[in-house]
């Protein structure tokens, strides 16, 4: 390959240079919010969020509105940041589930203060939650794991989730290979390194987008898992 054909390949295609973006046209991506504001919430945070949450679930432009974007400290105080989903609200907590050896659950082991998000953009609004996590009981983790489809039960068994991955290949022989050793309408246990948390909240924050960025922010906070939740309205 000549340094001329090679120089060629790696310059941009009309069509990407038509896609990209220029600072200007980023910087006036902007919407003006609703009129509808955010008056009042219920004593109890936990039942405000439920009802947000069947909102979200309702609307038909949000995916996924259980879909909580979870950040750890880990090592080095490296922050790291990914899509969880939500599977429970009980025991005044959030639970979800995912595998013990992962890189969050490295993170959780040695920082047990998190923070969650939930994204609503359709509806003009967020969530986020900040507070103590733990790992709930083996029962509970045997209970919903045993709800999950099939294909799912495998998959936990054939991903050995955040270590290096040689091949898709490797990862799809894995899959074959747990399929073969539970078949479909057979019973897959729970593997040991897989389970869930739960997120004792300290502070929920409800955020409700308005017109001219006087958006309503309203956040129940407490000192403690053991003391009462305080509700304030902070600006915006």
């Amino acid at each position: 390959m000549t340094l001329d054909t090679d120089m060629s390949e790696k310059r941009e295609k009309p069509e990407q240079r038509e896609q990209s973006l220029t600072r200007d046209a980023i910087r006036s991506m902007r919407r003006s919010y609703g009129d509808v504001g955010l008056e009042n919430l219920p004593a109890d945070p936990l039942a405000a969020f439920s009802t947000w949450l069947a909102e979200a679930a309702a609307n038909e432009y949000i995916v996924e509105a259980n879909a909580m974007v979870l950040s750890t400290l880990g090592a080095d105080d490296a922050i790291t940041t990914r899509t969880v989903l939500l599977k429970d609200i009980s025991e005044g907590g959030f639970t979800f589930f995912t595998n013990y050896q992962s890189r969050k659950a490295h993170a959780i082991e040695m920082h047990d203060r998190v923070s969650v998000l939930f994204p609503w953009y359709a509806m003009e609004r967020q969530v986020s939650i900040t507070g103590i996590i733990s790992k709930i009981s083996e029962s509970e983790s045997e209970e919903y794991f045993a709800t999950r489809p099939w294909s799912s039960q495998i998959g936990a068994w054939a991903s050995a989730q955040s270590q290096p991955l040689e091949s898709r290949e490797e990862l799809e022989s894995r899959f074959a290979g747990a399929s073969e050793k539970w078949p479909e309408g057979t019973t897959v246990p729970r593997p040991p390194h897989w389970g869930g948390y739960r997120i004792a909240p300290l502070s929920i924050e409800f955020w409700q987008g308005r017109y001219s960025r006087l958006h309503d922010r309203l956040r129940y906070e407490r000192q403690s898992t053991d003391s009462e939740f305080v509700l304030t309205r902070y600006y915006p």
